[in-house]
């Protein structure tokens, strides 16, 4: 009965540590989009309070501000706008990378975030 207890216990603590090191995602993420056969850089820097997700993002194009951020769980959405259209980003979170899925002018895009190791 008590191991029981006990082993119930530990699931629960490394639960709760797991959730803890997928929300952390402050910091600059990087990655690429493939756009008609090129290599597109993208760099977004992550600003988290509580469930809400700030920040910005980088492309060729210019930086843009993250808007309408969200965190529920493991994933993370918003939006950014990119030449007056916005760009609808959603993710799922893992400990070293995002999967990310952006939507612009009826299009998706998949790419796959890095945690940057120069901040």
């Amino acid at each position: 009965m008590n191991t029981k207890i006990f082993n119930s216990l530990v699931l629960a603590v490394c639960g709760v540590l797991f959730c803890l090191i997928l929300a952390d995602v402050n910091g600059k993420w990087t990655g690429y989009i493939d756009y008609n056969g090129s290599d597109v850089p993208l760099t977004f820097n992550f600003k988290t309070d509580g469930d809400k997700i700030t920040g910005t993002s980088e492309t060729p194009l210019g930086t843009s501000e993250i808007k309408e951020g969200k965190i529920e769980k493991d994933i993370l959405t918003f939006k950014v706008d990119i030449n007056g259209e916005m760009a609808v980003h959603t993710g799922r979170i893992f400990a070293d990378s995002i999967n990310m899925k952006i939507n612009y002018q009826g299009n998706t895009f998949a790419t796959t975030l890095k945690r940057s190791k120069t901040q």
